[in-house]
């Protein structure tokens, strides 16, 4: 059965509430493309499709796992496109992309916001792909054996654990800042 849009994507979105101008413009979009887009979470559709993405945290909520895209060749959080096995769930497919992209056992933070962020980006074309759009939907995580941390040479050129200030350093773009600022202060609880 083909992923195709339903009824948690629209609740999701409906209820999530965004921090900034860019934030608010995407939730927008996001809503108008979970309308429009026959099957929301394949790759099918070559306009955009809906991602899910992870910041994943140590259990102190001390460090952040940041991943090297390979393809991108920038410092990311883990995250990538839905199966159909997630059945539509967008934190399911966070928390699978996660644990495939960083080798730990993860689980969503029980207090933050779900989502903590949505983000729309512009995939650049590349080989039989045309650019297209990400609709992002992020969550914060909790590695539950963060010395595990080990990553897929298939998706990234390396995964490291850094303190927020270091990633914040990284963070080449204000929606991965704006991001990171939402999980630190969750993590943390402050």
């Amino acid at each position: 059965m083909p992923l195709t849009k339903d009824a948690p994507l629209v609740e999701l979105l409906s209820r999530h509430l965004p921090t900034d101008a860019k934030e608010r413009e995407d939730l927008e979009r996001m809503r108008a493309f979970a309308a429009e887009l026959q099957s929301p979470f394949s790759r099918s559709q070559a306009r955009a499709h809906f991602t899910g993405s992870a910041v994943v945290v140590d259990p102190a909520g001390e460090r952040v796992a940041l991943l090297h895209h390979a393809k991108l060749r920038r410092w990311l959080q883990p995250g990538g496109h839905a199966d159909e096995a997630d059945g539509g769930l967008m934190e399911a497919t966070a928390l699978r992309e996660a644990r495939e992209e960083t080798g730990c056992q993860v689980k969503l933070h029980p207090t933050a916001p779900r989502p903590l962020d949505v983000d729309i980006h512009t995939i650049p074309a590349r080989n039989d792909e045309p650019e297209h759009l990400h609709l992002d939907i992020r969550y914060l995580i909790i590695a539950e054996d963060p010395q595990a941390l080990a990553h897929d040479p298939n998706e990234s050129f390396g995964a490291q654990w850094l303190g927020w200030t270091e990633a914040l350093e990284r963070a080449d773009e204000a929606p991965l800042r704006r991001l990171l600022d939402k999980a630190r202060v969750a993590a943390r609880g402050k």
